[in-house]
């Protein structure tokens, strides 16, 4: 990839900035979760101390504000440190920059029509006076979107430090030695996390599955689930996977309720946890049961101690698993906390992402 470390001189330099602001909010607008926030900032520091006029583009999906930043702008100073300009709609951009005064976002840029179609049109409207173009939005990367994909097309484009860093990490775990490593899958969607499963079992030691995707295999295996939740198309998800496979660590035992499967159960724990505590490398993305409710949060925030207890290098990412152990407190003892989810998840199953494609030297002349 084009990392932005390459850019000899920024002074004055026009730069749109792709930024991950796509966080948790409460339904009295205050910011749940700021981790992603957070991980921009050194990007943006960077830029803005380079002597750069910053543009950030990012995208919000949360009902709860209505989609669009307006409500989250005082949090956002308090969390980057700059009292950042706000520009309703695209066409603000262009004046806004002849008379530039500091960081600015655009809000949600989702509200344009072309962004999700990867319109190669809206990508120069988008571009339109400015000189570079930096993605520093991992969780994005996997989706082929006009400001991640098509822009690269019109600007000169570049990696930001979290999206080198991602990808370092991420790449790191996957070519480390099998001995010794431990992934460990749960949550929902496992249309993407079976792939990354099959892709993993010629690459980890062990392969640890709660969640639905335990439901979807005890299922598959021909055992009553009663009313839990599966995926209704598992078996075809489940296709090519030897369920039978010593490397799969399936749960001993659950805490069920109303005839629902809603966490993994005490031998469960156990058994997982003497298996991460033998472990040199651990990868971690789902919660192992319905974490929200106290009830059933036994078992995430067990596995997300016994994982910190280890010396294994600890990796941890999707999105309710860092909401998981931030609500206990255990986010500063993983190694590494990626801010991606379905796109942690991509990268892990060995399928190339859009948005780290198009950042590369091939395509981005």
């Amino acid at each position: 990839m084009r990392t932005l470390r390459e850019i000899t001189d920024l002074k004055d330099k026009k730069v749109l900035l792709r930024v991950d602001f796509d966080i948790p909010v409460s339904d009295g607008g205050q910011i749940e979760e700021a981790f992603r926030i957070k991980k921009q900032k050194e990007t943006l520091d960077y830029l803005v101390n380079q002597g750069a006029k910053v543009v950030m583009v990012a995208h919000v999906s949360d009902e709860s504000v209505g989609q669009s930043f307006t409500a989250l702008l005082p949090q956002l100073h308090l969390l980057l440190g700059y009292e950042v300009n706000f520009l309703k709609t695209l066409p603000e951009v262009g004046s806004y920059m002849e008379h530039y005064a500091g960081p600015a976002l655009l809000d949600n840029i989702r509200q344009n029509a072309g962004e999700k179609e990867n319109d190669p049109e809206f990508a120069k409207k988008l571009a339109a006076g400015f000189d570079i173009y930096v993605n520093n939005d991992f969780a994005v990367c996997h989706r082929n979107h006009a400001s991640v994909s098509a822009i690269t097309k019109v600007l000169p484009s570049y990696a930001g430090f979290l999206i080198e860093e991602e990808v370092a990490k991420l790449q790191g775990v996957i070519d480390a030695p099998k001995n010794g490593k431990v992934l460990i899958m749960g949550g929902a969607k496992a249309s993407t996390k079976i792939p990354v499963i099959k892709n993993f079992l010629s690459k980890a030691d062990k392969i640890l599955v709660g969640g639905v995707i335990a439901n979807d295999i005890l299922k598959a295996k021909g055992q009553d689930v009663g009313d839990s939740v599966v995926d209704e198309n598992a078996s075809e998800l489940l296709a090519g996977l030897d369920l039978n496979n010593s490397q799969l660590a399936m749960p001993k035992d659950y805490n069920i309720s109303q005839n629902n499967i809603l966490d993994i159960g005490p031998e469960a724990i156990k058994e997982f946890s003497e298996i991460i505590k033998n472990s040199k490398i651990i990868i971690w993305n789902g919660p192992m049961g319905m974490f929200e409710d106290d009830k059933f949060a036994d078992g995430t925030n067990k596995i997300a101690q016994a994982i910190t207890e280890s010396s294994a290098a600890k990796i941890v990412g999707g999105g309710d698993t860092v909401s998981a152990i931030d609500k206990i407190g255990l986010m500063d003892k993983f190694d590494f906390v990626s801010t991606g989810g379905g796109a942690m998840l991509s990268f892990l199953a060995g399928e190339k992402l859009p948005g780290l494609e198009a950042l590369s030297y091939y395509d981005n002349k």
